[in-house]
Parts: structure tokens; C-alpha cells; sequence
């Protein structure tokens, strides 16, 4: 483990992960959650090394509602691709974090007991720490640093709450959504900006007697999905049933995100989407730094306390506030 204010070798870190080393992989990752001013710097110079060795995989985002059983078909998915086509999988799952104690579940390894067991698995669950968006602050820089480390498929399992789950499309090529059979009305809860961003829908849990409600339920989303205006891949979405349980419709499945690289790949819109989530991740750098260099500005902080204490005192109403907030920042920033 990463000692709270040791230095790192980056040499040494970039090389085993180079290698495949999960090890050092593992303790890449924790160094880039850390909190800590030391190692969030040594986890951006690492990443800046390998970056260059990075890009090649295919970056694949897995939503839906709680007990959709993304972690169970995530497992199928991954083990299908590993004894059938011999690739190496990676599975960035984020668990829920506790609003109390910010503590986390982690289970993810145990759901996914069969996959967590090969080694060409890498299952890496994190705490989501009440992050908006499914996924963590740095879900896309454990990306660049699996697809370092040689991993050809990087599953990315979020949180699955609310419409911003939106924001893992972001970070992914194709992104998918998964639906129980019967649980139409569970989907209006991440509501309809989720659809429009889809390029896939699964009816999950199609087992046994539940199979031709799943059809019929899929052909209704083909309907639904047909009435969208074209989207910039020209990628139709996609509705189709699959069973974990039963393990069926995993070969069709992954035949579909096949169909979609192929297609998007001979269209440009895929480097076309890797450069869009390359601006997305420095909008977030970018708000990052700013939010870091303001938080960090004595003046600045000095003042927001006092206007913070005269707004609790009832001195000042909050659009008051706002105004001497605004001539405060006018004040430190307009001759700079």
C-alpha cells in the first residue's frame, strides 16, 4: 500500500503496470483517490506517463436501477469474453457510499466471485462518496491506467441513481442500460435523458416464463426508440433480452457492440467521441483547479466566511449575499 506521505518511483510504478502487475495497478488507483495534495500530484505525473500506453481498449458504461443485476451480467459478459475470444477485462464497479460515515459496501468482487477468479480479470470496486454522475472523481483515470496495464475491455458498472448517470457517457464508447422484465416504470426514475444517450437497452432477467414479455417489452422500446431524432453516431439504439441466469443473449449482446464499433469506427464518429471525452475530462480537470486555487485563496476565503456569518446572523438575505459576493470576487480578480 501507498504510505500516507511516501514518495512513489513512477519509474518503477509505470513499469509493473506496463506489465500487467494488478498490484501496482491496485495501488495506482488508491493513490489517485487519496485526498492528500502529495499524492494527487504523484498519481498525475504516473498518469502522464501512461497515457502514451493507453487508448486502445474499448470502453464500455453499464446502468440501470438497483437490482437490474448489472453485477451478474457484467460476470457473464466478462467470463464470455475471456474464455471465448481470450480478451482481458476490466471492471470498474462504483458501490454506493453511506451519507453517515461515507463507508462502502465493496461488494462487488464477492457478486462477481467467478469472473474476480481469473486472471485476466481486474475487478475494482470504489466508493462512489455521494458523487453525482454514477461514477467516481477519477472513474476516468483508473480507465487510462487499466487500458496501461493491457486490458481490452474496461466495464465501467455505475452507481444506478437518478438521471445523472448521464455523466458516465461521457467517459465511455458505448453505453448501455439494463431493465428487468416488468420494471417499465422503474426506468422513468433516471428518466428519459438516459434513453437519448443509450446505444443499447437490455431486458434483463428474461428467465424462464418470463421470456416472451421480455420480447414484447423490447419490441416496444424499438418502437419508442424509433421515434428519437438521429443521433450524431447514426447508431439506432438497440432493445434486446438476456439472461445471466439462463445465459442467453450474452453472444448477441456482445455481437451488438461489435456491430456498434464497426459501424462507428468506419463512420470516424468513434475517434470523433474520443476527442469529445477528452474535452470532457479536462472540463472537469479545468473545474477542478479552479475550485482547488479558490478554496485555497486567504482573501477570498476571508471573506466568504464573513458574508457566510452575516447571512446566518441575518445581516444580509441571500440575493444580498450574492451581490457582496459578487463585488468581493470583482474586487480580488478584475486586474488580474
Amino acid at each position: 500500500m501507498v504510505k500516507r506521505s511516501q514518495d512513489i518511483d513512477l519509474k518503477i510504478f509505470k513499469e509493473e503496470i506496463c506489465k500487467g502487475n494488478t498490484s501496482f495497478l491496485s495501488q495506482a488507483i488508491t493513490l489517485g483517490e487519496s485526498t492528500l495534495a502529495l499524492h494527487r500530484k504523484q498519481f498525475r505525473d504516473l498518469l502522464t506517463e501512461l497515457i502514451p500506453h493507453s487508448g486502445s481498449s474499448i470502453r464500455i458504461g453499464i446502468t440501470g436501477t438497483p437490482g437490474a443485476g448489472k453485477s451478474t451480467l457484467i460476470e457473464s459478459l466478462g467470463t464470455y469474453l475471456i474464455e471465448k475470444y481470450h480478451k482481458k477485462v476490466a471492471v470498474l464497479a462504483v458501490d454506493p457510499s453511506s451519507e453517515l460515515n461515507h463507508g462502502s459496501i465493496l461488494g462487488d468482487k464477492t457478486r462477481m466471485e467467478l469472473l474476480s477468479r481469473s486472471e485476466d480479470a481486474f475487478i475494482r470496486p470504489s466508493p462512489s462518496k455521494s458523487n453525482l454522475g454514477g461514477v467516481t472523481q477519477n472513474t476516468r483515470e483508473s480507465v487510462y491506467l487499466c487500458e496501461a496495464a493491457g486490458y481490452d475491455i474496461i466495464l465501467i458498472e455505475t452507481v444506478g441513481v437518478g438521471q445523472s448517470e448521464i455523466a458516465v457517457h461521457s467517459m465511455v464508447d458505448f453505453f448501455m442500460i439494463l431493465q428487468i422484465v416488468g420494471g417499465g416504470d422503474d426506468l422513468q426514475a433516471i428518466k428519459r435523458g438516459v434513453y437519448e444517450h443509450i446505444d443499447l437497452l437490455v431486458i434483463h432477467k428474461a428467465d424462464e416464463d418470463k421470456v416472451n414479455q421480455a420480447r414484447s417489452e423490447a419490441a416496444n422500446f424499438k418502437k419508442m426508440f424509433a421515434l428519437f431524432p438521429a443521433k450524431q453516431s447514426q447508431w439506432n439504439p438497440v432493445a434486446m433480452t438476456c439472461s445471466s441466469k439462463e445465459n442467453t443473449g450474452i453472444s448477441e449482446l456482445w455481437q451488438t457492440i461489435v456491430k456498434y464499433l464497426e459501424q462507428t469506427q468506419n463512420s470516424g464518429y468513434f475517434q470523433k467521441k474520443r476527442t469529445l471525452q477528452n474535452i470532457a475530462w479536462y472540463s472537469e480537470l479545468q473545474q477542478e483547479q479552479l475550485k482547488r486555487f479558490l478554496e485555497e485563496h486567504p482573501k477570498l476565503n476571508d471573506g466568504i466566511l464573513q458574508i457566510n456569518q452575516e447571512v446566518e446572523d441575518e445581516i444580509l438575505t441571500p440575493l444580498r449575499a450574492s451581490k457582496r459576493l459578487e463585488k468581493l470576487l470583482t474586487s480580488l480578480f478584475s486586474n488580474t
